[in-house]
């Protein structure tokens, strides 16, 4: 069957000299898109990890739990800087926290976030 299409002539668009809009493939790429709750949701989990900093947080937890004080020497940024960019972290669920008597140590609270990181990494080293 072939699809319905509406046409338009003169487009001035510089990709086609015809706007031909196939309404069928409209319809079931507008039944695939996720809700405007969980497309904004997602946009502000990437935001927050276009930060280099972000991301060297969230690979360094990636393999073990570690404290401000070990970010911070990591990363080289002062523990203000660190608890910071941890605080943006948690507030998307990305990390999450524990205290054992003085120390307060951070984890990924969520392995998808190293799945996005890695498919990154991958994308960026081809």
């Amino acid at each position: 069957m072939v699809s319905q299409r509406e046409e338009e002539e003169g487009c001035t668009d510089e990709i086609c000299e015809v706007r031909a809009v196939d309404v069928d493939r409209v319809r079931r790429a507008r039944t695939a898109l996720p809700t405007e709750n969980e497309t904004g949701r997602l946009a502000e989990t990437f935001k927050i990890m276009g930060d280099p900093t972000r991301i060297k947080i969230l690979m360094a937890l990636s393999g073990e739990e570690l404290c401000v004080c070990d970010l911070s020497a990591l990363l080289r940024i002062s523990e203000s800087a660190t608890s910071h960019q941890l605080r943006l972290l948690r507030t998307l669920r990305l990390v999450r926290n524990r205290k054992e008597g003085k120390m307060v140590y951070y984890a990924l609270d969520d392995d998808h976030i190293l799945d996005l990181i890695q498919q990154g990494l991958i994308h960026v080293r081809e």
